[in-house]
């Protein structure tokens, strides 16, 4: 323990292609409250990318073979995850961030992405929608299901049809074809919620190109505030979080983890609603 004690960093890998990493900014914002946290240490963050989860294992073992973290971070939990399991083995203390239940053999950081998505659609209910879909992010990741399950339940409850689901890697490329296919189809949505706010503004992109105003005809809310969500026009709804408070709050666990003490529980901060011009009421004949 000796040596791992002064390594004086906390790892994080991130697996995703690096030209998202330019364009979304919750990361950067995750980073640096981890940052600002480890910085009270004299520590700091041990950045990674990579582009696949084979070469994120090999990061981690690198590392250990090296010593050159205290911690890792482990994000964007995904189904069937191996990454906790081959951690304990190699002896890395980690934090799980995001996963809406706890691992019970890894401290985790817990995230309610349920009471997000039954705010959001509550809100474009009472707007009158009932054609909803929903551009996620991979499908394979823990929070997209649950999310989605939140979505298919809350419309199945208010009596409507399931939610279109259309599963997108976070990028505009993304967010703009998979608009432009929702909005061609016989009965096209009335109201799309993303998975993040770049997906989002590619479908503001792409409903403008298709001559679809929004709001009058389609209402779109993203998931992850940012500049970008301010700065659209119209500007977007937004499930909100304090990304950094996030990243402050992993960084206390990561500590903790570090020092060989007992983690306490941790929830990152809840989104909530902001709504903005990019919602309004459905349009008239598309009301039940």
């Amino acid at each position: 323990m000796g040596e791992r004690e002064t390594a004086g960093a906390v790892g994080l890998v991130l697996a995703r292609p690096r030209r998202l990493l330019s364009a979304e900014p919750f990361f950067m914002e995750f980073i640096a409250g981890i940052e600002e946290r480890l910085a009270d240490r004299d520590m700091s963050v041990l950045l990674h990318l990579v582009t696949g989860r084979e070469a994120e294992l090999a990061a981690y073992r690198r590392w250990a073979e090296r010593r050159l973290v205290d911690a890792v971070v482990v994000v964007n939990p995904a189904e069937g995850d191996a990454r906790p399991r081959v951690l304990r083995d190699l002896g890395l203390p980690a934090v799980i961030a995001g996963a809406p239940e706890p691992d019970p053999a890894t401290p985790t950081v817990r995230t309610d992405h349920v009471s997000p998505v039954r705010e959001a659609l509550t809100r474009l209910l009472d707007l009158g929608h009932r054609r909803i879909a929903r551009v996620t992010g991979p499908a394979h990741l823990v929070h997209t299901r649950v999310r989605t399950e939140a979505l298919v339940e809350g419309c199945r409850a208010a009596g409507l049809a399931d939610p279109v689901l259309a599963e997108g890697d976070y990028s505009a490329e993304a967010g703009e074809r998979l608009t432009a296919e929702l909005l061609r189809q016989v009965a096209p949505p009335t109201a799309v919620l993303y998975d993040n706010d770049v997906m989002a503004v590619a479908g503001l992109d792409a409903a403008r190109g298709l001559g679809v105003p929004v709001p009058e005809r389609l209402s779109l809310v993203a998931w992850d505030d940012s500049t970008l969500c301010r700065l659209a026009t119209p500007a977007l709804t937004t499930l909100s979080v304090d990304v950094y408070r996030y990243g402050v709050s992993v960084a206390e666990s990561a500590l903790e983890c570090a020092d060989g003490r007992a983690v306490r529980e941790r929830w990152s901060p809840t989104a909530h609603l902001v709504p903005r011009g990019s919602t309004g009421p459905a349009p008239a004949d598309a009301r039940p």
